[in-house]
């Protein structure tokens, strides 16, 4: 085959151009500092590439925003829950002070307003929010655990409870038969009050302390489930009387006959009589029925009337917004059915792995809390009252004598038996609050210990997405990034070979075909 000049020069431009391409080819490397431009240049490490960049978006998702997230969100529940225990604390503290027989009014008079303080600070701390979201409050973030402000409107409420929710309720009787009050003498007034000794007494009454005082005056309904002979379970009710603080509701429950209850909807109490009493403590939960709790009593109730700090009752029960209406709003149906459903808030802070964030408020920031306060002040409250009264008419009778001296002093005996049994109760309630807020303590310092194991996981699964991290990165630029020692050596000879093709491919063109002839 002869070999033409014109074949010489297509042999020696392809070759310049192949040298040329490889040259740019490095440079392109060298400025990118990457081993491709475009999948076409290598398709394997670009396949590689595109994982491993996956891999890494994926973990900066979780390391560099989620955990963080998830941390924030724990600190300030965790911030909130130990207020909590504070608050509990100085209520026990305050309990234990309270318990002790011999006070002076003013020390009664100063843990009434310590306990009064700090009711009011207990459910305040469960209003804790993150960027704008309430911690406690499950999948209703944006509504607040309490009232902000005092609000009208109605809500049916159906509390689910069960016979160990049934307590025992002391009233220290001060009222004659005319109707007139012990409480109500004054030094003024005083023989206008017809009330003798055995008109003071001490009532027990058995009751249901509902979540919520202040309520409406619709009767309310309590059900529970009958076992048959069949051993099948019927829904039963107890009709409830509704009697006001003023009507005497405790001696009436104390002297009912039958299966009855007297609803108080001042104090949110629902009295039982004896034998309704009876019938209720007699319920239980058939193991047999896994699912379904026989033992449950549910009692559903109104209150339309709400004061600021009161907890709204749909992060709660099963209840209804606007019952009867077109903006009727339900929550918490599933609750009927099974009290399971929790609203946990999950974040992915991992490869298929979760970690819960949120604390309910149901597990801290019970109602009990704030309802023990309320009765531990009324019945301290009762104390101070008597003792004024006391006072008040033993000043008198030092003033007075004869005849006038002797009906003070039969007064006075009076009020002092009412002070004397006012003073046993409260200190046996106060006795009772320091076990209860010892409770209430418990159950705030399980929810406490469940937000720090929550975090020390978090901080595990944050190590290791570091560790992650680190290790796609590596690999990333592995794969990914140039060797620059490298390509600088490649790219000199690149050059070199080039220079010399054009040097080469220069001497050829200076031939003349004269010489071939």
């Amino acid at each position: 085959m002869r070999i033409t000049n014109k074949i010489m020069q297509n042999n020696n431009l392809a070759n310049i151009n192949t040298n040329k391409i490889l040259q740019d080819k490095l440079s392109t490397q060298m400025s990118s500092e990457k081993k491709i431009s475009r999948p076409s240049d290598d398709p394997v490490v670009a396949i590689r590439a595109l994982r491993l960049r996956s891999n890494v978006t994926e973990v900066t998702q979780y390391y560099s925003k989620n955990i963080p997230d998830a941390d924030s969100w724990l600190n300030v529940t965790e911030e909130a829950i130990k207020n909590l225990a504070e608050v509990i604390t100085a209520m026990q503290k305050q309990c234990t002070k309270g318990s002790n027989g011999d006070l002076k009014t003013s020390d009664r008079q100063t843990i009434i307003e310590q306990l009064k303080a700090l009711a009011d600070e207990v459910y305040s701390t469960g209003d804790a929010d993150y960027a704008g979201r309430y911690v406690f409050t499950g999948y209703r973030t944006d509504t607040p655990l309490s009232f902000q402000e005092a609000t009208e409107q109605k809500y049916s409420i159906t509390e689910q409870l069960d016979k160990n929710a049934i307590g025992q309720i002391s009233i220290i009787t001060t009222q004659g038969a005319d109707g007139s009050d012990l409480m109500d003498m004054t030094t003024n007034n005083y023989g206008n009050i017809n009330v003798t000794k055995d008109d003071v007494q001490e009532v027990k009454a058995y009751r249901f302390q509902l979540a919520y005082g202040s309520c409406d005056d619709t009767v309310p309904v309590l059900s529970y489930q009958e076992r048959q002979p069949d051993g099948t379970y019927l829904t039963k009710t107890i009709t409830a009387e509704v009697k006001h603080d003023y009507e005497s509701p405790y001696q009436a429950a104390a002297e009912a006959t039958g299966e009855k209850a007297i609803f108080v909807p001042e104090t949110g109490e629902l009295l039982l009589s004896g034998d309704a009493y009876d019938k209720l403590m007699a319920t239980k939960d058939d193991v047999s029925t896994a699912g379904v709790n026989e033992g449950e009593i549910q009692i559903t109730y109104e209150k339309s009337k709400w004061v600021k700090g009161d907890l709204r009752p749909e992060h709660y029960f099963y209840c209804k917004a606007d019952p009867g209406t077109p903006e009727e709003e339900v929550y918490n149906e599933s609750y009927l059915t099974s009290r399971l459903e929790r609203q946990d808030i999950e974040y992915d802070v991992g490869f298929n792995q979760t970690i819960r964030i949120n604390s309910t408020a149901d597990e801290c920031f019970k109602h009990g809390i704030g309802r023990e306060v309320e009765d531990l002040v009324n019945a301290m409250q009762e104390v101070v009252d008597a003792e004024k009264i006391v006072a008040d008419m033993t000043a008198l009778l030092k003033e007075s004598s004869g005849a006038t001296a002797d009906a003070i002093q039969k007064k006075l005996d009076v009020a002092q038996k009412a002070l004397d049994l006012k003073k046993d109760k409260a200190q046996r309630m106060f006795e009772h609050g320091i076990t209860s807020m010892q409770g209430y303590l418990d159950d705030t310092n399980v929810s406490l210990t469940n937000v720090g194991t929550r975090s020390r996981k978090l901080e595990l699964i944050e190590n290791r997405m570091q560790s992650q991290k680190t290790t796609f990165e590596t690999l990333q630029s592995e794969n990914e990034d140039i060797d620059i020692a490298e390509v600088i050596i490649h790219l000199s000879s690149a050059k070199l070979t080039y220079e010399a093709a054009l040097m080469a491919t220069g001497k050829v063109a200076q031939t003349s075909l004269l010489q071939y002839i």
